[in-house]
């Protein structure tokens, strides 16, 4: 699903200046689901702005309406896919932050190719993160744990980044790496699922 206008046209780059009406450092958020990550982390770090990225309306409109009822203005969201936005809305080193969590695993072997952390994206998202940027994700499938652990580590742009600074909440870090327990989340990990959590930072 590619981004487009009202009159199906493909979207012009975002001005994130003209868009949020002023300049802060800009995170995107891949996969936001209903919003309950980007709700309260967003809460948490007025200095920074957010785009937050999904296909399905429902996500959306359950965030939109959670944005207007915790009264916050650092968040602008777009419907489309997460790829097409970093290829076609974002330039090179425009981003503080890339969060993808809980991305589809497809764990069907025939269907890894559709995973979204594959290589080529993986560079995409280096490309457009400044030095010192972060890319922070999270997975409660083994599998793909394994995919993402290895394609990152391969991506020679980013280096990864100890679990203390995770467990220590990013603290010396350009965005927070502090997530809420979403209700899937804690089902997940109810079940036994264990979550894997990564962090990169792109190299200067």
């Amino acid at each position: 699903m590619l981004v487009r206008d009202a009159d199906g046209n493909l979207a012009d780059p975002v001005d994130a200046r003209a868009w949020f009406g002023r300049s802060a450092p800009l995170v995107l958020e891949i996969g936001c689901g209903t919003g309950v990550s980007t709700l309260a982390m967003a809460a948490t770090e007025p200095d920074l702005d957010v785009i937050a990225v999904e296909v399905y309306k429902r996500g959306l409109a359950q965030l939109l309406n959670g944005l207007d009822r915790e009264g916050l203005d650092n968040v602008r969201l777009i419907r489309g896919d997460g790829v097409d936005v970093l290829e076609h809305l974002l330039g090179p080193g425009s981003l503080t932050g890339v969060r993808v969590f809980f991305p589809d695993p497809w764990p069907k072997v025939r269907h890894h190719k559709r995973r979204l952390l594959q290589p080529e994206t993986v560079a995409l998202i280096a490309d457009r993160l400044r030095p010192g940027g972060i890319l922070h994700a999270a997975t409660d499938h083994a599998g793909y744990a394994v995919q993402i652990g290895e394609v990152g580590d391969a991506e020679p742009s980013l280096r990864r980044l100890d679990d203390s600074v995770i467990e220590d909440a990013g603290a010396d870090l350009p965005i927070s790496v502090r997530r809420p327990v979403t209700k899937y989340e804690d089902k997940a990990q109810r079940a036994g699922s264990a979550v894997s959590e990564f962090l990169w930072e792109k190299r200067a």
